[in-house]
């Protein structure tokens, strides 16, 4: 009897214990908005200074009705790229066992992520973005459950719980891979992609320059098989793609890509108008699947013209003017004709089934919910405060909503037409040299060829090169005539000579070599001779922007540019010529015009061969966006004619009796030139 008494005591005391302890969890952790709080604690206080490391602590959680849930064993840590340099910062969270965090219908996971969203004023730009993806129908769209944040007795402000990026049932749910291997497994998925702009973790880079990497699986368990095989099956895909059947539907790039979700990955970005889309984009591979299938979406807030670096993106395309690698795979799509109607009918489907509604009513729902923390939130960090590289700073919460709204509706008008007019660019055209000096550019660094003396000190006209001077770039000074170049046909190669010199272009790569190998020699000028074979070079077009390579006659090396830096004295280098020429910056150049050549004295002709039309005009209609001419005699208009942006580089090419379409070409100014008996003319429009 007393034994039972003691255990009956021991019992209750334990109980009193518990209900003590929650009472006062209950009195400690408290919502200070309507809100839910979460209150985490690291052990000894400690400070969260690495992204890298976890540190342990405990986490209460205080919900809508406030109920306190605490979670033991805790991890933390920093998160974010550019965004952990920022004074609030987002952190991610590591779980002892598997947590179903925000309940039914989301993941049981172990890793979450609570975002600041310090750059967005708004704080919801990730969440709408999210919103919008499960509107187009992606399958997989992060979580976004707003909370307060106090940290180590410190109050942090408004956070977001979304999930990390991962493959696991109810986030990136693609068939998890054995681990480990064993004979019978299947590697052909599944697999979670990233073209990363910042290179993290285990990446490669594919032949155009693409940077990616792999997230899953994960870099502690992935097998050199199975690293083997993703990475040789991007570098299929993007043969596929720049390969001349890319557009072919059967033997082109549309047999690697899932149509559905890229469209609606594509339409989320674009309305969006996220600068980083394309720096940072995910997707992913299933088991016997050769498709790639595009998103989540991720990491939106700096998105929606919320960046000063690119702004004023309401008639902005993101593959026009964003950053990141992945633009060179859609770029290229865009010249498939049935990519842009894909894209074109989806969005107006999108549209018709209500997104921009949709949108504001998500705008206006999260706006209200946020009320109250925002402004606890903006009273500890400043409303008007830049945190970033926000594009403007209002003095209210409810102004940056407005603009987020407006932004939205103004951009969706625009992207209706843009996507409808989205046609595939001409390629750039042959290079015909007319009676100019050109400046040399290179596509990288915007700086021209040049020559320069021992001591990298460039040369003017007081001061001549001599034979086997060094090539180099450096930037460009509109004075000085050694960056001024004459480019004259030899049969089907030119022959480019240097204006201060007189010198020509030359390759001194020792033999032997060939494309591919003894490559590196610095180029130089010397005595012209047009029948040496190192000083004939052919100019190949590459791609839609006016880009060419040069590539020598006799070596076939093409000129490239030294790492790709834009320091003056930058050595230009005789190198490899391969799979690249068209994608490595380095190696692409374009012309601008410097300044005329003096005319050439031409004899009378008895049959009046160089006589010019009698009355010609050139016209520009900017309504149908186009370009010609008109003449009393039109069996005259036989010239050719050019079309150049504002600095010099060619974008098109037309004979003079023909209609120029003007409706690929980018909004800004433009020149037209053409030569009629020996004299060039040039004017300008508006496109």
């Amino acid at each position: 009897m007393n034994r039972l008494r003691l255990f009956y005591s021991a019992a209750v005391f334990t109980l009193q214990i518990l209900f003590a302890t929650s009472a006062q969890a209950q009195a400690q952790h408290v919502r200070l908005t309507n809100l839910p709080h979460v209150y985490i604690n690291t052990f000894y206080n400690r400070s969260i200074t690495s992204k890298d490391v976890y540190i342990y602590a405990t986490m209460w959680y205080v919900d809508e009705n406030d109920e306190v849930t605490q979670y033991d064993s805790l991890e933390i840590r920093g998160r974010g790229n550019s965004t952990w340099g920022l004074a609030k910062k987002p952190y991610k969270l590591k779980f002892h066992v598997k947590e179903k965090l925000l309940g039914k219908g989301r993941a049981n996971a172990k890793k979450w992520t609570l975002l600041a969203n310090a750059a967005d004023k708004t704080l919801m730009r990730n969440a709408i973005t999210s919103e919008m993806g499960a509107f187009l129908g992606l399958p997989f769209n992060p979580a976004a459950k707003f909370v307060d944040l106090t940290l180590n007795g410190t109050y942090l402000g408004n956070y977001q719980i979304s999930d990390q990026v991962e493959v696991r049932s109810k986030r990136v749910d693609v068939e998890e891979q054995d681990y480990p291997l064993t004979a019978d497994s299947d590697i052909t998925g599944g697999y979670l992609l990233e073209v990363d702009g910042f290179y993290d973790g285990n990446c490669f880079t594919t032949n155009h320059g693409v940077p990616i990497r792999i997230h899953y699986p994960e870099d502690d368990e992935i097998a050199p098989e199975q690293n083997n095989y993703i990475r040789q099956y991007m570098r299929n895909f993007e043969t596929v793609l720049f390969g001349s059947d890319f557009a072919d539907p059967e033997k082109g790039y549309r047999q690697w890509v899932d149509s559905v979700s890229l469209a609606n990955w594509l339409i989320a970005t674009e309305v969006s108008a996220n600068i980083d889309g394309y720096y940072s984009t995910y997707f992913y591979k299933n088991r016997d699947d050769s498709l790639l299938y595009w998103g989540p979406l991720w990491d939106y807030d700096i998105a929606y013209d919320n960046d000063y670096r690119i702004a004023g993106n309401v008639q902005k395309l993101m593959t026009d003017v964003g950053y990141g690698q992945t633009k060179e795979w859609i770029n290229r799509m865009w010249n498939d004709p049935w990519f842009g109607k894909l894209i074109n009918t989806r969005y107006q489907q999108a549209v018709a089934d209500g997104l921009e509604a949709f949108m504001m009513q998500k705008i206006d729902s999260i706006s209200d919910l946020l009320q109250e923390s925002q402004t606890r939130n903006y009273q500890k960090w400043g409303i008007r405060t830049r945190m970033y590289h926000e594009n403007v700073l209002y003095s209210s919460y409810d102004q940056y909503v407005q603009d987020l709204k407006s932004f939205i509706s103004a951009h969706m008008a625009w992207l209706s037409t843009a996507f409808a007019d989205k046609k595939p660019e001409e390629p750039t055209p042959p290079f015909a040299p007319e009676n100019y000096y050109y400046r040399i550019r290179n596509a990288n660094s915007s700086t021209v060829l040049d020559l320069t003396n021992n001591t990298y000190t460039a040369y003017d006209e007081t001061n001549p090169p001599a034979p086997n001077t060094p090539v180099v770039a450096w930037a460009i000074q509109n004075t000085r005539p050694s960056q001024e170049w004459q480019i004259t046909p030899v049969g089907n190669y030119f022959f480019i000579q240097n204006r201060l010199s007189g010198l020509a272009l030359t390759d001194p790569t020792p033999d032997p070599s060939t494309a591919t190998t003894n490559t590196g020699t610095q180029l130089i000028v010397a005595l012209p001779d047009s029948t040496d074979d190192r000083q004939l070079w052919t100019i190949v077009p590459q791609g839609v922007k006016g880009y060419y390579n040069l590539t020598n006659l006799h070596t076939d090396h093409t000129a490239n540019l030294s790492g790709g830096s834009a320091s003056n004295g930058t050595f230009v280098l005789s190198y490899t010529t391969d799979e690249r020429n068209s994608t490595s910056t380095n190696r692409l150049w374009y012309f601008t015009l410097a300044s005329a050549l003096p005319e050439k004295p031409t004899e009378p002709d008895a049959i009046g061969s160089h006589r010019e039309p009698d009355a010609y005009a050139l016209a520009y209609n900017p309504v149908l966006k186009q370009l010609h001419f008109g003449a009393e005699d039109p069996s005259q208009l036989t010239f050719q004619a050019q079309v150049l942006t504002a600095d010099g580089r060619i974008v098109g090419s037309f004979r003079a009796d023909e209609t120029y379409s003007t409706s690929h070409l980018a909004n800004g100014i433009y020149v037209v030139t053409w030569k009629v008996g020996g004299i060039v003319r040039s004017t300008k429009f508006r496109r």
